[in-house]
């Protein structure tokens, strides 16, 4: 069979030896494949699900969920009813259940309920952080060998805890000064004492004090289940503290830590650097050969970086990690950035892929390569690019757009006077934070299509 849409997957395939964390993989994106990198480099096995699998009963197999970040709302789309409870059943049976950021918030009685914890209200929160913070620690196992509480939080949303029931892991201390506040380096703010002027420039909370003493990390039962929800992305690639509590939390939350080989250890930053160097070099479509697939993956690739380029050029941003942008206030960054690693990511996985049976079965239509479910790589490609051009040509008109608009007035990616720029905001996001518009239907079909390629990568 052909995979061309996300509810068209592939059953969960389990493999000979046992592997007890089921890795939900739906509606992360950016978050999921920088979960996937820092999981496989430390070492840790893990098998990846959807929640189609989920509605399947694939829980069965496992003794441990992990659900890194995304959008919490829109993986209880995804999840369904059917998947929801199957999740409830999972814990309250003896299931092990771990959330980071948007997969801490899924578990929250905004979500499926694991925790009484509430979210704090954008309004009364710091919205906007991101970067390394310390944090004040419990006496717990996940800690262990950890000598400076140092981590990093993305665009982390704030717990309210509403019952006794749940025990505080970690709160947090001082934000360290290479931090950000929306666009504002920690540091440099600090030093000129201008967190109330912003504050009432911006209209949101900016100071990181804020956060002091909230809970980031925290620990309760439902049913026989463990659950562990955390603010703080361990799973930042090459964050040597954070591999040592995802290793840390496989030993609590498993019954024995099973080593799986890793796949590759892409990034080569060097965490010397304050600002790392940007995560790419030219695209040539003739990189892996010339194989169609390849030159049009490459082709695509190479449009998207002509886009981040551009927003470098307009000093609209700049790279903080080999995965993640600092965007200037006034334009969106998360999803250009998703669009490039996601991309970026196909190209190498068909590139590796090239010489072996995989991609020689793409034009083999025998029963037994549909049987196998092998992706339909050309098929898929063509229906991404056909989203995918009409998309970066847009977005560049869009970033110019705000760029001008930027020298006139004060604007946020939500809000601006000019109609052209509302209409392209509109057609190409939506009115929503969460993902929509031309971007969702692009991403959607980017997401289906690497989730297919990394799990067969793992099956060859």
């Amino acid at each position: 069979m052909a995979l061309n849409t996300k509810t068209d997957r592939i059953p969960a395939q389990i493999s000979s030896h046992h592997t007890e964390c089921a890795f939900l993989w739906d509606e992360s994106f950016l978050w999921g494949l920088m979960a996937y990198d820092a999981l496989t480099a430390t070492n840790l096995s893990f098998e990846l699900i959807s929640s189609e699998d989920i509605r399947n009963d694939a829980l069965d197999n496992y003794s441990l969920l992990f659900v890194p970040g995304g959008w919490a709302s829109n993986k209880l789309k995804t999840l369904g009813d059917r998947g929801i409870e199957k999740i409830r059943k999972f814990v309250r049976a003896g299931g092990n259940y771990l959330g980071f950021c948007g997969g801490a918030g899924l578990a929250t009685m905004d979500g499926i309920g694991l925790l009484p914890i509430t979210r704090r209200h954008t309004k009364e929160r710091v919205p906007s952080f991101s970067g390394r913070i310390r944090l004040i620690t419990s006496d717990h196992p996940i800690w262990r060998n950890i000598a400076e509480p140092i981590f990093h939080a993305w665009w982390p949303s704030q717990f309210v805890l509403t019952g006794e029931t749940v025990e505080i892991l970690a709160t947090y201390g001082d934000a360290l000064p290479d931090s950000f506040s929306s666009d504002l380096n920690v540091g440099d703010v600090e030093t000129a004492g201008e967190w109330a002027t912003l504050e009432k420039r911006y209209q949101i909370n900016l100071n990181p004090r804020r956060l002091h003493d909230e809970p980031a990390i925290v620990e309760g039962t439902a049913g026989k289940g463990k659950v562990i929800l955390s603010l703080v992305h361990f799973d930042t690639p090459d964050d040597a503290n954070g591999s040592m509590i995802l290793q840390n939390l496989w030993r609590y939350l498993t019954h024995h830590r099973n080593k799986s080989s890793i796949w590759r250890n892409r990034t080569q930053y060097d965490d010397k650097e304050k600002f790392p160097k940007p995560p790419f070099a030219p695209f040539s479509p003739g990189g892996y050969g010339q194989d169609d697939n390849l030159k049009l993956i490459s082709e695509m690739a190479t449009a998207v970086r002509g886009l981040i380029l551009l927003g470098e050029r307009n000093f609209l941003w700049f790279w903080r990690t080999p995965f993640l942008l600092q965007w200037r206030r006034g334009v969106r960054g998360l999803e250009y950035c998703t669009l490039f690693v996601m991309v970026k990511e196909i190209m190498e996985i068909v590139g590796q892929l090239s010489d072996n049976s995989y991609m020689r079965s793409q034009s083999d239509q025998s029963p037994s390569t549909a049987d196998r479910g092998i992706v339909n790589l050309e098929s898929n490609l063509k229906k991404i690019s056909k989203l995918l051009f009409p998309f970066v040509k847009k977005a560049e008109r869009l970033l110019l757009l705000e760029r001008f608009a930027m020298q006139h007035e004060h604007i946020t990616y939500e809000k601006c006077d000019k109609p052209e720029i509302q209409k392209i905001r509109r057609e190409l996001f939506s009115s929503s934070k969460s993902h929509g518009g031309l971007f969702k239907r692009l991403i959607d079909e980017i997401d289906a299509t690497l989730f297919a390629l990394i799990r067969q990568k793992a099956i060859d």
